[in-house]
């Protein structure tokens, strides 16, 4: 009986923490919470329901603990998915494929590092920190990689 619940809570305590994680998936609302925590975004563009690389790293990498704490204090998260068998809201589907010429996506998994800027005309531009996408070697290799991009970091 002990076993059971001990099992249950653990259950409980992993679905937790990875409920923990927002993940933002409108544009402009990822900017404001840049700009406001001045942290750099982090973009997920994603294949969800289709690209085998893409689960690959959200099991190995996104998904894992130590992903979770680093992502909470270095970054703001947005996932830019494409997928092929889920349904999305026409205006997500069209910010996601302006961002995927935006930042000349032409492979999944990418992951972008930005931070934006307001030029004189009020016009926002992203800055460029660093890309990259699945990485082998699990969480430490993948996070010394994003650590190298941030880095730049205004």
């Amino acid at each position: 009986m002990k076993k059971i619940i001990i099992a249950l809570l653990l259950v409980f305590s992993i679905n937790s923490q990875a409920q923990e994680l927002k993940w933002h998936t409108n544009i402009k609302e990822a900017i404001e919470v840049s700009n406001k925590e001045k942290k750099p975004m982090m973009l997920f563009f994603t294949g969800s329901d289709w690209c085998g690389w893409c689960i690959r790293l959200q099991k190995e990498v996104l998904l894992t603990p130590e992903f979770k704490t680093w992502a909470k204090t270095n970054v703001v998260l947005v996932e830019l998915d494409y997928p092929k068998r889920t349904t999305q809201l026409p205006q997500i589907q069209q910010q996601n494929a302006e961002l995927q010429q935006v930042f000349g996506i032409q492979g999944f998994p990418t992951v972008f590092f930005t931070t934006v800027e307001k030029n004189k005309d009020g016009k926002l531009n992203f800055v460029a920190l660093g890309k990259t996408g699945y990485v082998a070697g699990g969480p430490k290799a993948w996070l010394a990689e994003a650590n190298g991009f941030l880095k730049k970091k205004i």
